[in-house]
C-alpha cells in the first residue's frame, strides 16, 4: 500500500474555504523547474515527501485534482520564462523573428509574449473546463507601456481572450484601463485589475465591472465564461519610498509591522466593502512580502492575515517556500475576518499616503496614474516589455 503523504501547509490554508482560490504567481512553464529547486534545497530525509506534496500543485495527470486553480502573468515574470528556459526560447523567437520579419517591432513582442501567455493557459484549460469555467484562468497583460491608451488594450485584450477564452485580461488601473475594463466586461470577457494599490482605485473597478456586467446582461452577453478579480498589490504599495518620505515628514516612524498592516488594512477594508455592497468581482491579494518576524519566528502575514476570505491569494515561488518552511506543523486558521488594531490604523492615518490609499474617495480617478506605486511599478513593468521586445528583435538581425 503506497505510503500517505500528509498535507503541506498550502493544502491546509487551500482548504480552509471552499471559495477561497490559491494561484501561482509566475508562469506555470517554469513549475517543474522550481519544484526542483526546491526539493534539492531540502534536507535529504524530507525531500521525497516534500516532492509528492509539490506534485499536488499541479496534477498533470489529472489538472483539477490540483491545489494551484489559477495563474497570474505579466511581462516580468514572461521574462523570467525566458530566462529559466533560455534555449528553448531563444528557439521560439528566432522562429517568430524569422517568420514575421515584416512586422514592427513592438509587433514582433507583442507575438512572443503572447505565445508565452498562452502556453501556459493551455496548461490550465482542462481546470477551465473542469470546473465549468469557474477556475483556470490564467491573466495575461496588456502591454504596460500603454496604460492611458483605451482603444490599444481593448485591441489586445480581445485578440488574448479569442485565442483562448482562460485568458484572463490584465488591465491597468488607470482610468483609462478601468474603462476597458468595463468595456471588456459588457463584452463577457474576464479581467484582472493590476496597478491597483488605493481603496478608491478598487472600488472604481467595482463599480466598472457592475456597469459593464449590467451592458451584458441587457444585452444577452454570454457570461458563462466570465469573471472578475481585482489585484491589490500589498507589497509593492507598502515598500514604494514615498511611504517612508511621508512617514518621516509629519514625525511617524514605520515598524516592519506597521508596513505590513498598511496594505491589510486597505485589502481588509476592501473586503468588507464588496461584500457589503454585493460586488460580483472577487478581490486577488499579490506582490506578497515575507513578514513581520514575531517572537524570533519568521511570519508571512500576507497570506496569513487574510487567509479564509472569498477571495484570490496568487503566491510567488519565495512565499510558497517560506509558507512550508514556517508554517509547517501549524494549525491553519481564517483570519480574513480579523480587524486591523486600531492603535495602528490610527497611526498609519497621519501618514498622508496611507490616508490617500485607506479612505475611499480620497483619490480622483485622473489621478490614478500618478500614484507613486503605479508610476514605479508602471515603468518597471515598462523596462520588461522593453528587455522583452529587445530580446525578440535581436534574432531577425
Amino acid at each position: 500500500m503506497p505510503k500517505q503523504v500528509p498535507q503541506s501547509a498550502v493544502e491546509k490554508l487551500a482548504n480552509l474555504n471552499k471559495e477561497q482560490e490559491i494561484w501561482f504567481d509566475s508562469s506555470p512553464l517554469i513549475l517543474d523547474k522550481w519544484i526542483d529547486s526546491v526539493v534539492e534545497k531540502a534536507p535529504e530525509d524530507k525531500r521525497e515527501t516534500l516532492r509528492a506534496q509539490l506534485g499536488r500543485f499541479y496534477v498533470k495527470s489529472k489538472p483539477e485534482d490540483s491545489v494551484l486553480v489559477g495563474i497570474t502573468t505579466n511581462p516580468p515574470l514572461s521574462l523570467d520564462v525566458i530566462k529559466q528556459l533560455l534555449p528553448e526560447w531563444e528557439k521560439e523567437a528566432k522562429e517568430i523573428a524569422e517568420k514575421h520579419r515584416n512586422l514592427s517591432d513592438k509587433e514582433l513582442f507583442w507575438r512572443l509574449y503572447q505565445r508565452i501567455v498562452l502556453r501556459g493557459a493551455k496548461m490550465f484549460e482542462p481546470i477551465f473546463k473542469h470546473t465549468h469555467y469557474k477556475r483556470g484562468y490564467l491573466s495575461g497583460q496588456v502591454d504596460p507601456r500603454i496604460l492611458a491608451d483605451t482603444a490599444e488594450m481593448l485591441r489586445q485584450g480581445i485578440s488574448f481572450n479569442q485565442q483562448m477564452r482562460n485568458v484572463m485580461i490584465k488591465m491597468p488601473g488607470t482610468k483609462q484601463g478601468i474603462y476597458g475594463i468595463m468595456l471588456l466586461t459588457a463584452l463577457g470577457i474576464p479581467t484582472n485589475a493590476t496597478l491597483t494599490f488605493t481603496l478608491s482605485q478598487l472600488i472604481a473597478v467595482a463599480e466598472a465591472v457592475k456597469q459593464g456586467l449590467a451592458l451584458a446582461r441587457a444585452n444577452g452577453v454570454d457570461l458563462s465564461q466570465w469573471k472578475s478579480v481585482v489585484t491589490h498589490m500589498l507589497g509593492r504599495y507598502e515598500d514604494n519610498p514615498e511611504f517612508d518620505i511621508q512617514a518621516k515628514a509629519v514625525g511617524v516612524e514605520i515598524s516592519e509591522t506597521d508596513r505590513r498592516w498598511a496594505g491589510l488594512a486597505i485589502f481588509k477594508k476592501a473586503y468588507k466593502i464588496y461584500k457589503e455592497r454585493h460586488y460580483e468581482s472577487k478581490l486577488l491579494a499579490a506582490s506578497m512580502r515575507i513578514g513581520p518576524v514575531i517572537n524570533g519566528k519568521k511570519r508571512v502575514w500576507h497570506v496569513e492575515k487574510i487567509a479564509g476570505g472569498d477571495i484570490v491569494l496568487t503566491i510567488f515561488p519565495n512565499i510558497f517556500e517560506a509558507w512550508l518552511e514556517n508554517y509547517e506543523g501549524e494549525d491553519i486558521k481564517s483570519y480574513i475576518d480579523e480587524p486591523v488594531p486600531q492603535d495602528v490604523v490610527n497611526k498609519l492615518l497621519k501618514v498622508p499616503y496611507f490616508r490617500e490609499a485607506y479612505e475611499e474617495g480620497a483619490q480622483k480617478p485622473e489621478d490614478f496614474i500618478n500614484h507613486p506605486a503605479v508610476i514605479a511599478t508602471g515603468s518597471a513593468f515598462a523596462k520588461t516589455a522593453d528587455d522583452l521586445e529587445d530580446f525578440i528583435v535581436k534574432k531577425k538581425k
